[in-house]
């Protein structure tokens, strides 16, 4: 398996990479794949991707804010077949590793709960929200566990993001060791 920055050239893996989308993510790409695509290879943004015999089994993309020196991740994405086996850790240490290039020192990402997925689903995130960040269950196989085991920590939720009881929770990593005092 190779580990890469996107090859924009290479219309094969931009039409993969739109159908793995659309197939991950049908909620909110099914009708609009190709257009996410053209924003996730532009210019200013950084994409990676995972190429196993010649076919796009993943990729992940980073968005510039706050200058260079926040990125968002913005999205991951893992051929289902695939999962489980260390691809996402990988592009994701990948797309770390190009953003310090450029000068980021934190990634960022959103990770809806738009299904119920953790315990703060389904709940009034305006009452006691630390305690409920601090003591959250994952109830339903919800991603936060994977960002956490790379190092990703919850900085704040947006209650209601995706709905009523639909929060979007908030993760960072800082990429570059320094002492704050």
């Amino acid at each position: 398996m190779l580990i890469q920055l996107f090859d924009k050239s290479n219309e094969q893996y931009i039409i993969e990479a739109a159908n793995l989308l659309a197939s991950c993510f049908p909620h909110a790409y099914s009708d609009c794949a190709f257009e996410e695509i053209d924003r996730i290879l532009d210019d200013e943004r950084i994409a990676v991707m995972a190429v196993e015999n010649g076919h796009l089994i993943g990729f992940a993309g980073a968005i510039p804010q706050y200058g260079v020196t926040g990125w968002e991740l913005h999205p991951l994405v893992v051929n289902e077949a695939y999962r489980n086996k260390g691809i996402g850790t990988k592009l994701v240490f990948k797309l770390e590793e190009e953003v310090v290039a450029r000068g980021g020192i934190v990634m960022y990402l959103g990770t809806d709960d738009e299904f119920g997925q953790t315990t703060l689903s389904g709940t009034d995130l305006f009452d006691n929200l630390f305690e409920k960040i601090q003591n959250i269950k994952n109830i339903g196989n919800h991603p936060y566990e994977f960002y956490q085991k790379i190092g990703y920590r919850i900085v704040g939720v947006i209650p209601d993001a995706n709905g009523l009881g639909k929060p979007d929770i908030w993760m960072a990593k800082r990429l570059v060791r320094r002492n704050i005092e």
